[in-house]
Formats: C-alpha cells, sequence, structure tokens
C-alpha cells in the first residue's frame, strides 16, 4: 500500500516467479513502484525527476569507463585527460558527456527544487522526503567539486585552492580540517588522489540516497499542483483521484526526457565546452594564479553569497565585535555560504502556511519568483570580478535569500489571506480537462 491507499499486489504466475517471489521480493517491489498511484492532475512540472535519474546513470556510466584511462597523478593527470580526448576511441565524447551531464544534472535539480519550493512538497507528511533530497543536493555538490578538480587545469587547480582554503577560516580546527581535506600543507597529489577516491565513491552513495528518496515518496504519496491529498476513505474515491504511474506518467515523462536529451545532444555535439573556462585546458601551475578564478556555473550562486560579505558591511563589522574578533570577513562568508544550504533545508519549519500550493496563496507567489530571479542574478554576480557595483549587487541577492526563508515567510503563514481550494484532486482535474477527460479504466 501507499500512503493509505489501497492497491493491487503483485501476484507472480509462473513457477520461477513464485520461487523467486518468496525468497527475494524484487518483481513484487519493482510492480509496485511502477503501479503506484499517482495523482492524476500532475503537470509538466512533475517531469524531472526522470531527468535526473537518466543524469545519474549517464554520470556513473560515462564515469566509470574515463576511470579507466585517467591518472591521478600531478605529472599525469592533465595529460591522462589529453590522452582520453585524442586516443580512446570516442574518448572525447564521453568527456563531453560527463561534463555536460554535470550541468543538466544541476539544472535539473535546481528546478526540481523550485517546483518543491512552490508547490510546497516540502510540508508534512513529506519533510524527510525533502531532507533526504538535500543530502542528495549536498552529496552532488560535494561529487561535482572534486570532479572539476581532476583533470588538473588552471581552474582546477586554483579552484581547488580556494574552496579548501575556505575550511582553513574556521577558527581553531580550521587548519587541521584543511590539511586533512588535502592531504598536506597544500593542493598536491595526495589531493588529487583522494579527489578521485571521493568522486568515484560518491556517485554510489547518491545511488543509494535516491533509493531512499523514491521510497520516502513512495510512502507518503506524491505531492500534486494544488497541495491536497489523494482520498484515502474508499478505494473508489482513491480511484477518482489517481491513475497508475504505469503507463499515464511513465509514457508523459519519457516524452520530456526525450525532447531535453535532444537538446543536451546538441550542446554536446555543437557546443561541448561554452559552460567550461578556457583556463581550464591549461596544465596547472602553482605559480600562475589566473587574474579570476570561477568555479563552475552551479556553485556561483553560492559562491556570490560568500563573496557578499566583506569587511566593509555593517553586519560583518557587527558580529565580529561582538564575537571579539573570532569571527572575521572570511569566515562569516564561509558561515553565510553553507547557512544559505541550511535554511533550505529547514524550510519545512520555516513555513508556516497551513495551505500547501502556492497555487492558492496570492502573495507568497510575488515573493517566491522573486526569490527565482534572485537566484539567477546571484549565478550571473558569482561569474563577476569582486569589483565595482558587482559585491552591492551580491549584498542585495545574498539578503534578500535570507530575508525569504528566516523573515518573510514565517510571516507570510500568518497574515496572508489563501484563495479558496478544490476539494479534491478529482475536483481539480475536472476544472482543468472536464469530466470527460478521465482517463479509461
Amino acid at each position: 500500500m501507499s500512503a493509505g491507499i489501497p492497491s493491487d499486489h503483485y501476484e507472480p504466475k509462473s513457477g520461477f516467479e513464485r520461487w523467486l517471489h518468496r525468497r527475494l521480493p524484487v518483481v513484487g517491489l519493482i510492480v509496485d513502484f511502477v503501479t503506484l498511484p499517482t495523482p492524476k492532475n500532475l503537470n509538466w512540472w512533475w517531469i524531472w525527476g526522470i531527468v535526473l535519474t537518466f543524469c545519474l546513470v549517464l554520470q556513473i556510466v560515462t564515469g566509470i569507463v574515463l576511470a579507466m584511462h585517467y591518472t591521478p597523478h600531478v605529472s599525469l593527470a592533465f595529460r591522462s585527460v589529453e590522452h582520453i580526448m585524442r586516443d580512446v576511441n570516442g574518448g572525447h565524447m564521453l568527456r563531453y558527456l560527463h561534463a555536460n551531464g554535470a550541468s543538466l544534472f544541476f539544472l535539473a535539480v535546481y528546478i526540481h527544487i523550485f517546483r518543491n519550493l512552490y508547490y510546497g512538497s516540502y510540508k508534512a507528511p513529506r519533510e524527510v522526503t525533502w531532507i533526504v533530497g538535500m543530502l542528495i543536493y549536498l552529496a552532488m555538490m560535494a561529487t561535482a567539486f572534486m570532479g572539476y578538480v581532476l583533470p588538473w587545469g588552471q581552474m582546477s587547480f586554483w579552484g581547488a585552492t580556494v574552496i579548501t582554503g575556505l575550511f582553513g577560516a574556521i577558527p581553531g580546527i580550521g587548519p587541521s580540517i584543511q590539511e586533512w581535506l588535502l592531504g598536506g600543507p597544500a593542493v598536491d597529489n595526495a589531493t588529487l588522489n583522494r579527489f578521485f577516491s571521493l568522486h568515484y565513491l560518491l556517485p554510489f552513495v547518491i545511488a543509494a540516497l535516491v533509493v531512499v528518496h523514491f521510497w520516502a515518496f513512495h510512502t507518503t504519496g506524491n505531492n500534486n499542483p494544488t497541495g491536497v491529498e489523494v482520498r484515502r476513505t474508499s478505494r473508489e474515491e482513491a480511484d477518482r483521484d489517481t491513475v497508475p504511474f504505469w503507463p499515464y506518467f511513465v509514457i508523459k515523462d519519457l516524452l520530456a526526457l526525450v525532447v531535453i536529451l535532444v537538446v543536451f545532444f546538441a550542446v554536446v555535439g555543437f557546443m561541448p565546452n561554452y559552460l567550461g573556462h578556457p583556463d581550464n585546458y591549461i596544465e596547472a601551475n602553482p605559480l600562475a594564479t589566473p587574474a579570476h578564478i570561477v568555479p563552475e556555473w552551479y556553485f556561483l550562486p553560492f559562491y556570490a553569497i560568500l563573496r557578499a560579505f566583506t569587511a566593509d558591511v555593517w553586519v560583518v563589522q557587527a558580529v565580529n565585535f561582538l564575537s571579539f574578533g573570532i569571527i572575521d570577513a572570511k569566515f562569516f562568508g564561509v558561515l553565510a555560504m553553507f547557512g544559505a544550504i541550511i535554511v533550505l533545508a529547514l524550510v519545512p519549519w520555516l513555513d508556516t502556511s497551513r495551505v500547501r500550493s502556492g497555487r492558492y496563496r496570492p502573495q507568497f507567489k510575488w515573493w517566491f519568483w522573486l526569490l527565482a530571479i534572485d537566484f539567477v542574478i546571484l549565478t550571473w554576480v558569482g561569474a563577476q570580478p569582486a569589483e565595482g557595483i558587482y559585491p552591492y549587487i551580491a549584498l542585495a541577492g545574498a539578503a534578500y535569500w535570507f530575508a525569504y526563508f528566516l523573515v518573510i515567510l514565517p510571516i507570510l503563514g500568518v497574515v496572508e489571506r489563501p484563495e479558496p481550494m478544490p476539494a479534491s484532486i478529482e475536483e481539480d482535474f475536472d476544472a482543468h480537462y472536464g469530466p470527460a477527460a478521465h482517463p479509461a479504466e
């Protein structure tokens, strides 16, 4: 059963199926997942799950093959990547699929997160599903950062130097943590070996977390655009609110995946280096610092928040004074960067509204779309040099990010007057498509 909704249990037919089902009911689990009763009013924002699943499989498969030809040594890493590009059959395509697959992975994750924020998919009883999803996101960030170091180009080396240096800003224990991460006093061969090992391991940790994520929403059932739960008082009412995941949503998801892959393969085939940095095609040189160190685009929003809090910002000055100098500007920036992710993880408890979906919250819509625009602006300003007007834009963007989660959401839940909601998923479906549009039994 799923979320208290009656469902058809798997009935093994052949002798082998009965034998296997008694010992390892894996087929039954797959059938139960595929036939999961799913709210029938899900819109196109719910197609990103299959894109994320595809990206995870793509990254693991291409990563395993690339690891067969890669050499994690500071004297050989850059040349081994060039060997993959020039000498390995299909090596250039494998590397471009892997590199651009990471970008598609993060693009899909960000759309998935913002969809959940809009429709309130983080609210009870799905808080655990949300937290597991945030753990997946953190594991993705760690995996992507370590993977970016492996080509051992200029941006790889100096990116690793800057990011690991952030841990050194932690008072007291920071230098020890930094040395433990690096395997020594600076970014060197030990760092490259550690990052390669962890970059190979973490995708399998992500895969395990994805299984837990699937299990969590299989238990609570899917959210939907109305935020109204599936009726559970009878099988007849549940059937009027849901349809089986197969074939209705599987076919819809596959169609969306095909369209997205057409664009993805066009990027891989015709502009594979568009999202990369040209300095990473220069071998790492510890004696030559690039003019402007920029991480991959999917780190830029939080990189902008990190750089926004400089020593001349009054909040930083106040915290530095109250902490007797323990929290300086660099450490404050580190706290802000990680805090921006923490407040995102705590949103199930920061949002005080009893209405789940943003569709019926008129004031919430304005603040939410401002947050989405703010995220795009932070992404853009994170790629700009920390001079001129850019630090002020980053500071304003960071201020709104924290204000949205810590101030606006809690207050909105108290003062906002939501619009009337449909009594059931069936009512919402009929209002959009008409009673005649019900799937055939």
